[in-house]
C-alpha cells in the first residue's frame, strides 16, 4: 500500500471518530480519493507526493470524463479536505490543492505542447537504447497519433496491431468503441517495436496478449510506469517534465488538428467525447495560440 493509501485511511479514520461521518459520507470520500489516487498514479505521483500541477490536470479529466457538476465539486471539495487533513498532520508542509479554482471560475484550459516539442519527445524517446527507445517511441507516436487515452493505450492487445492497420478500434469509457486513426509515423514506429516485443515478455508467456507486455505482476506496461519513461524523455528533450504527461499528448493531438483546421465534431468522435462541449475547450487553446502567433510574428504584434 502506497503512502497517500495510508494517508487517505487516517483520513477517513479521523472523519469516522472525530466528526461522526456518516457512512455514505465516507464511502464517497473514499471513491473520491481512490479516483483521484488512481489518476495520479498515471502521472507517477501519489496522493502523498502530488504536485499542484497534479491536481489540476486530476480536475480538468474529470470534466473531460463528462463528470456532472455535482461530482466534480464533490471530489474537489474531498481531495481539498484531505490536504487541509495533511497539511494538520504536519506530514507535508504544502497543499498542492491551492491552485485549483472554484467551479464558478471555469475549467481551466488542458496544458498543451507545440508540435516542435512534440517532435522533439518523439526522438528523445527513440534515442534511448535499443528496445527500450522503440517502445517508448511506439507508445508516444501511437497517443499523438491516434488521441489515445492512457488506460487505452496500455490495454491494447497485440492482435490489434498484427496486420499493419490503418485504425484502431478503441474501446474507449462505458465500453463504447470508436475508430482511432494511425498514420505513417505511427504505423512505422509499431512495425520497428514489434520486432522487438519479445525482449518485454515476461518468462514463459509468450502468449502474453497485451502489445506492451511487462514482467511486472499484471503482464503489461502500467499507465505509472509509461508517465516516468515519459518524464524521463522530456527532460532529455529538454522540455519540463511538468508539463508533460500522455494525458497532455491527447490534448496535443486534438488542438492540433483544430490548429490544422478539422471539424469539430470530427475531432470530438476522435476523442471519444460523449458531449460535444468536453470538445470546446480545444477550441480556446487552438484560439489563444493562435493569437499568440499573431502578437509575437506579425509586423505590427510585434511593435
Amino acid at each position: 500500500m502506497s503512502k497517500g493509501s495510508d494517508w487517505a485511511d487516517a483520513f477517513l479514520e479521523m472523519m469516522a471518530v472525530e466528526r461522526a461521518a456518516a457512512r455514505n459520507t465516507l464511502t464517497a470520500y473514499s471513491k473520491d480519493l481512490l479516483d483521484a489516487q488512481g489518476f495520479l498514479a498515471g502521472r507517477g505521483r501519489d496522493l502523498s507526493d502530488a504536485r499542484a500541477e497534479d491536481v489540476e490536470a486530476y480536475f480538468a479529466d474529470l470534466a473531460e470524463r463528462g463528470a456532472s457538476p455535482a461530482t466534480a465539486a464533490r471530489r474537489r471539495a474531498s481531495v481539498r479536505q484531505f490536504y487541509r487533513f495533511v497539511l494538520t498532520e504536519a506530514w507535508r508542509d504544502d497543499d498542492p490543492s491551492r491552485r485549483v479554482d472554484a467551479p464558478k471560475k471555469g475549467r481551466a484550459l488542458p496544458k498543451v505542447l507545440s508540435r516542435e516539442e512534440v517532435d522533439r519527445l518523439i526522438a528523445a524517446a527513440g534515442a534511448r537504447d535499443g528496445a527500450q527507445g522503440l517502445r517508448l517511441a511506439c507508445m508516444v507516436e501511437l497517443i499523438y497519433a491516434s488521441g489515445l487515452r492512457i488506460s487505452e493505450l496500455t490495454g491494447l492487445p497485440q492482435a490489434a496491431l498484427a496486420r499493419d492497420p490503418a485504425y484502431l478500434i478503441v474501446k474507449g469509457k462505458g465500453g463504447k468503441e470508436r475508430l482511432a486513426p494511425l498514420n505513417a509515423a505511427a504505423r512505422a514506429a509499431v512495425k520497428a517495436y514489434l520486432e522487438v516485443r519479445k525482449a518485454f515478455l515476461p518468462k514463459g508467456d509468450a502468449a502474453n496478449p497485451w502489445l506492451f507486455p511487462s514482467r511486472g505482476k499484471g503482464g503489461r506496461l502500467t499507465p505509472r510506469r509509461f508517465a516516468q519513461l515519459l518524464d524521463e524523455a522530456a527532460a532529455d528533450a529538454g522540455i519540463d517534465p511538468a508539463r508533460v504527461s500522455p494525458h497532455v499528448l491527447r490534448h496535443a493531438f486534438a488542438t492540433h488538428l483544430l490548429e490544422g483546421g478539422a471539424d469539430l465534431r470530427v475531432v470530438q468522435k476522435l476523442l471519444g467525447h460523449a458531449d460535444i462541449a468536453t470538445t470546446q475547450i480545444y477550441t480556446h487553446v487552438a484560439s489563444d495560440r493562435l493569437a499568440e502567433v499573431v502578437a509575437t510574428k506579425h509586423p505590427l504584434g510585434r511593435k
